[in-house]
């Protein structure tokens, strides 16, 4: 087999496991959703897993859970991260990779975003995984060796209606993750992403996906940051076959127009079941 097939082929379970056994993992937002399931998978390939969350409650019951630490951490407050470093490191040893998947997805139409939400969606979904990069980076390099996986997603490589400020914070740790991962390359540290298409979370309750636009689930996304970890490179979509979406630039805004319009995705974000949305829109602080 070609070395290219390999690659595009993906590391198989076997390698996987091999590569994760033992391994110290640090995820954040790591009590439910894409981050609970990505470290149920981590710890039943034998890697040692600690879960951040900014609830208390429920990081505590879902390290339970897991049978594994369990810390609360705030993202937005530099020194609170520090702390879930240092309290991680001190309970299961030195991180061999730190997950940055803590995040929040407002919807709805631009001119009506409350400024408070811009800043704390940019707040969580940017400077967070710059500040866990920062930290985490520093203390690898200091040892020569380590990984960090940013979450990102397809949206920050598909700018959508109803969808601007996740758009403009998901492209910016697309392209962070890349700047960083050149410069820190001859260090031994890697930094990665996840890019996931939409996927079965609180983040798109209440939007109406169809057969085009379909949502994946959170056991697919956990897959794939597996493999990255596995085999390090710069990115991964979820699931791969959204690669297409890095050329998305490249297109002709008509054929952007047409294929928003044939997909619905130029409505999707801004005419949603707001009762259905309304639960996580409180969470999040959106109004």
């Amino acid at each position: 087999m070609a070395v290219r097939d390999l690659l595009r082929r993906g590391p198989d379970h076997g390698e996987v496991r091999a590569a994760l056994r033992g391994k110290v993992i640090a995820i954040t937002g790591g009590a439910c959703g894409i981050g609970f399931e990505t470290a149920t998978q981590l710890f039943e390939a034998g890697a040692v897993v600690a879960l951040g969350d900014i609830d208390d409650d429920a990081v505590g019951k879902a390290a339970a859970d897991l049978g594994v630490e369990g810390f609360g951490v705030d993202v937005t407050d530099r020194s609170s991260f520090e702390e879930f470093l240092d309290a991680v490191e001190s309970a299961v040893g030195p991180i061999d990779v730190l997950i940055n998947n803590a995040g929040i997805m407002p919807v709805g139409d631009f001119l009506s975003y409350d400024e408070a939400l811009i800043r704390r969606t940019y707040d969580i979904d940017v400077i967070g995984v710059i500040t866990g990069t920062q930290l985490a980076a520093r203390r690898m390099v200091a040892r020569g060796r380590g990984q960090i996986v940013n979450i990102a997603s397809v949206a920050g490589r598909l700018p959508t209606p109803g969808l601007t400020i996740y758009n403009g914070a998901k492209a910016a740790v697309i392209e962070f993750s890349e700047a960083v991962d050149a410069e820190l390359e001859k260090t031994g540290v890697r930094v990665s992403t996840v890019l996931p298409t939409f996927t079965r979370t609180g983040l798109i309750s209440g939007l109406h996906t169809n057969s085009m636009v379909r949502a994946i689930e959170p056991k697919d996304v956990a897959a794939q940051v597996l493999a990255i970890i596995a085999r390090p490179r710069v990115r991964l979509t979820a699931p791969r076959s959204m690669a297409w979406t890095h050329a998305n630039a490249l297109f002709p805004q008509r054929m952007k127009r047409a294929s928003r319009r044939m997909t619905k995705l130029d409505s999707m974000f801004l005419d949603y079941d707001h009762e259905q949305r309304a639960a996580y829109s409180k969470r999040i602080g959106s109004r």
